[in-house]
């Protein structure tokens, strides 16, 4: 069978080519009777437009960049699945492009990269969302951006976040409230700037309650399963040892999990282990891991839908979306002991 055309679509609604367009589009200048109309056939039809077609015969770019310094983290597979989401919903494409400063000549190559795709917009995640050459690029180039969770140069871009010392905070305080007053911390990536408010959350809640932060129990840390389980090992030798830990992501307390089993430590009934972010790796734990729910899913799909919406390549007032946290208490957490 020969593939649907537009051509097709439009004389099954009885309208013309140019309105079918409009409507795929998004365009405006369609009464609303006709768009619902035209919609409703190429849904029976199950038409889906040629991209390149649809990209020659009008001015806007269809494709969207998802930029990651480590697509393979868990935190990559959730807004990469927002993102595909959004976009498939709103007749968009994305590619994923991994950006690393491990050569010298990355910026040279992300830039022939970007004259190669024509990108429509760009979603950058932290760390590389807070790289000045990098957003000094993207504006050279005319590329729209949303940045996921910045701490610089706020003014620059859109961006979508969430209260991150606040979700620190209010987990922290669920562990002073179950009778933890010796908690150790496990340090994120400096290269992150949620690191550092995550660390400022659990300091102000300790600090609310009137409670020490020993040095000895703050340790570095990466977002990695290798450093959280190096940080368990060093937090979990001898007998003087915290009652509980906060690793600033999953990852990081997975590795505290696994350094808390080889020790024959019991978790909860010895040993309270909170993470942050919610990643599947958290509810397949054993036991399941208390955490802060991040958004990741629907923070992409924000992103996703600034950059549809038009928003401008650089200027002040830029559009921020804030969306909303959850506390997630399970099996890793009790009283202490």
């Amino acid at each position: 069978m020969k593939p649907l055309t537009l051509k097709d679509v439009a004389r099954h609604a009885g309208v013309s080519p140019k309105t079918v367009s409009r409507v795929i589009n998004g365009e405006a200048y369609v009464r609303p009777e006709v768009r619902s109309a035209v919609q409703k056939v190429v849904d029976d039809l199950g038409y889906r437009p040629n991209a390149f077609a649809r990209e020659l015969s009008s001015a806007r770019s269809f494709l969207l960049g998802l930029y990651f310094d480590d697509p393979a983290s868990t935190y990559a597979a959730d807004l990469q699945r927002g993102a595909l989401t959004r976009c498939r919903a709103l007749g968009y494409h994305l590619v994923v492009e991994q950006v690393t400063r491990d050569q010298p000549d990355w910026l040279a190559q992300c830039e022939a990269s970007l004259r190669a795709m024509r990108l429509g917009g760009a979603i950058l995640t932290p760390p590389l969302c807070d790289w000045p050459e990098l957003l000094d690029l993207f504006a050279r180039m005319g590329v729209a951006v949303v940045r996921i969770s910045p701490g610089d140069f706020r003014d620059r871009t859109a961006a979508v976040e969430m209260d991150e010392a606040g979700a620190a905070r209010e987990l922290t305080e669920a562990l002073i409230a179950l009778g933890h007053r010796d908690i150790g911390f496990i340090q994120g990536d400096p290269e992150h700037h949620a690191a550092a408010r995550r660390q400022e959350g659990f300091e102000a809640a300790m600090a609310a309650a009137g409670l020490p932060i020993r040095p000895d129990r703050t340790l570095p840390g990466d977002f990695t399963f290798r450093a959280g389980l190096a940080a368990g090992e060093r937090l979990l030798t001898g007998a003087d040892r915290p009652t509980a830990i906060f690793a600033a992501n999953d990852e990081m307390a997975l590795g505290v999990l696994v350094a808390a089993m080889r020790a024959g430590i019991a978790v909860p009934d010895q040993l309270s282990i909170a993470g942050f972010d919610d990643a599947a790796i958290a509810r397949m734990a054993w036991p399941p891991l208390s955490t802060v729910h991040q958004p990741h899913v629907d923070m992409a799909a924000a992103a996703v839908e600034l950059l549809t919406q038009g928003i401008s390549t650089s200027g002040r007032g830029m559009p921020l979306r804030r969306l909303p946290h959850r506390l997630t208490l399970r099996d890793s957490t009790g009283p202490a002991r």
